[in-house]
């Protein structure tokens, strides 16, 4: 894997992983095979180094939301898509799939359903509802809220490809984006990032994101430099170190004792 075809370290961890548990439901299934599973499960993981994770400050996420053209249908389309994504957090398959009926007009929320069929509310602000609105006129609820050109569902590839052509769009109201991979899933990092930085707990950026575990969503805490920033600023040491006089050093209280 590594040698021949030169794949990453995670890939080759994930090709192991599969094998591993092969390995383990045939020594499970034929006894005769346990000593050929214990060689295999005895192949070690090899420790990788986690990737950097991409996020989008305000001016840059602003600069990819102004990217569309809202003159034209098509720029309309892809403004409601972008600001879904950055309001709701939605994976790209997430929002491929997003129905109609999903979305709670009256209550201004969207019920989304993620990995492993698990459902989620998410607000949304009133600026979102009315771009969707907009998007699915009286339209019926079982269809599909995002659509292509061709009046198809768009698809997860689709979307990401929308994703990149806005970026690219983006670069000359925000020059830093160009040093950065722009995707559906930076989108999501990002709104995870702003949450964290209005001041939103980490339990409920859990929730809103639909992360089983909160050691996931705490990826975000450990890469977001404002919120850090704060925590330094709050327990700053000032240059000015005060002295404290002992109080038999201070003439006027001993005189002012003196006298009582």
């Amino acid at each position: 894997m590594e040698e021949l075809r030169h794949c990453a370290t995670s890939t080759r961890n994930q090709r192991l992983a599969g094998i591993h548990a092969l390995a383990q439901f045939i020594g499970e299934q034929a006894p005769e095979y346990i000593d050929w599973w214990a060689q295999i499960h005895l192949i070690p993981v090899k420790k990788t180094s986690q990737p950097a994770i991409t996020y989008l400050d305000k001016p840059e996420m602003d600069a990819l939301l102004a990217a569309p053209d809202k003159q034209t249908s098509q720029g309309r389309r892809e403004y409601a898509l972008l600001l879904f994504l950055y309001n709701s957090g939605a994976r790209a398959s997430e929002a491929a799939q997003l129905k109609i009926g999903d979305i709670d007009w009256h209550a201004q929320s969207v019920c989304i359903t993620g990995k492993g069929n698990k459902q989620r509310l998410c607000p949304l602000w009133t600026v979102t509802i009315d771009k969707l609105r907009e998007l699915v006129c009286e339209r019926a609820a079982t269809e599909r809220v995002f659509l292509n050109r061709f009046k198809q569902p768009t698809t997860r590839s689709g979307i990401h490809d929308l994703v990149k052509r806005c970026a690219n769009l983006a670069c000359t109201l925000a020059p830093s984006l160009q040093g950065k991979k722009v995707g559906p899933h930076v989108i999501r990092h990002t709104t995870a990032s702003h949450l964290l930085q209005a001041g939103v707990d980490i339990n409920t950026i859990r929730g809103w994101l639909g992360h089983v575990s909160l050691t996931t969503t705490n990826i975000y805490a450990e890469i977001n430099l404002e919120t850090k920033a704060r925590a330094l600023a709050a327990c700053a040491v000032g240059n000015d170190t005060e002295v404290k006089v002992h109080w038999r050093d201070q003439p006027d209280l001993m005189e002012f004792l003196h006298n009582l």
